[in-house]
């Protein structure tokens, strides 16, 4: 079975799955629809290191009221 990291990304809602040595992630919509993202994540980020790399990516993202990185699954 793959793990699954859910993360709310400064009011985006990323899945992160494990599948084997390689990471895949989606954009997750309404009524539990998902879309491949458009970005990679290495293969070298730790499971506890997610948070930190989405922060970083989408630093840009950040509002006054969407100002963090907050793991949800």
């Amino acid at each position: 079975m793959q793990e699954e990291f859910k993360f709310n990304v400064y009011g985006k809602f990323i899945s992160i799955r494990a599948g084997g040595s390689r990471w895949q992630a989606f954009f997750l919509g309404d009524e539990g629809k998902r879309r491949l993202a458009d970005f990679v994540i290495p293969d070298f980020i730790e499971p506890e290191e997610l948070a930190t790399f989405l922060g970083d990516l989408f630093h840009e993202m950040a509002t006054p009221q969407n100002s963090e990185v907050v793991r949800i699954i």
